[in-house]
């Protein structure tokens, strides 16, 4: 049975987690360590709730698994990406809008919201661990497609960075691999993943939470992922542009012909 006061410890733990790194952030100046948080905030809400539900049903191991091995590469990924580098122009634009003050006005404006977007995105985790049926085929289809999804943005990972560390792509599009089907397969992964989650929750019962993987989407699609995203690189690289003209933006498919109406070579 879904327990709310569980749900809301899981809360206070994250707002705490962000609060940490707020501090962390505000000795260095830099935001972007919000990105390698954001992944732990799903471990960190998960092992709260094991620990203060009285009895984890079934799929408590599972999800605790899932979420670890997914969080420990993103937050991995991203801490080693980002390490010495600059504040990420995404933050860096939100630091000139809310000028004078940023500093404190990120607790709440990065940290906080993250916190709270995490807590959210994470009521499957609490409904799955705490769901007493036993494990089901849709359990079984959750977690193919978890691997799959996860399989997916790891890969294109990989090949992103495989194709930034050489230097004569320096300037180009990445279109390959992956990134041949789809201009996000990370984006297309994630989402992959979190709906693996939920029909996880579901077959617990937890089918009412579906607003978490909706809501992932959303912001994968619309908010912090593919629109922001392809806006300030539309703007840096025209390129960029023949790209989106050629590939899908989210849901892999069949490249399709540059705008000069060739075929792009294989």
């Amino acid at each position: 049975m879904f327990d709310f006061t569980i749900y809301l410890s899981a809360l206070a733990v994250l707002l705490l987690a962000g609060i940490a790194g707020w501090i962390f952030s505000y000795a260095r100046q830099n935001v972007t360590i919000v990105d390698s948080l954001w992944a732990l905030f799903f471990l960190l809400a998960a092992l709260t709730c094991v620990l203060l539900t009285p009895l984890p049903g079934p799929r408590a191991p599972i999800i605790i698994v899932l979420v670890t091995v997914w969080a420990a590469r993103l937050s991995g990924y991203l801490s080693w990406r980002n390490w010495g580098k600059p504040e990420d122009h995404r933050y860096q634009a939100i630091r000139r809008r809310n000028e004078p003050g940023f500093a404190f006005k990120s607790v709440y404006l990065v940290f906080g919201l993250q916190a709270v977007l995490a807590w959210i995105i994470a009521a499957p985790l609490v409904a799955g661990i705490a769901g007493q049926t036993p494990l089901g085929l849709l359990d079984y289809v959750g977690i193919a497609l978890w691997t799959i999804g996860f399989l997916f943005e790891t890969v294109a990972d990989w090949q992103l960075t495989r194709f930034k560390a050489n230097p004569d792509n320096q300037g180009k599009v990445m279109d390959r691999g992956l990134w041949r089907s789809t201009r996000h397969p990370n984006y297309f992964g994630e989402a992959c993943l979190w709906w693996g989650i939920w029909l996880i929750a579901a077959s617990a019962g937890g089918w009412w939470t579906i607003f978490s993987p909706l809501l992932m989407t959303v912001l994968l699609l619309k908010v912090s992922g593919v629109a922001l995203l392809e806006k300030d690189i539309s703007e840096r690289r025209p390129a960029y542009r023949d790209y989106i003209a050629r590939t899908n933006a989210f849901i892999p498919g069949p490249h399709r012909r540059s705008l000069s109406g060739e075929k792009e070579p294989a």
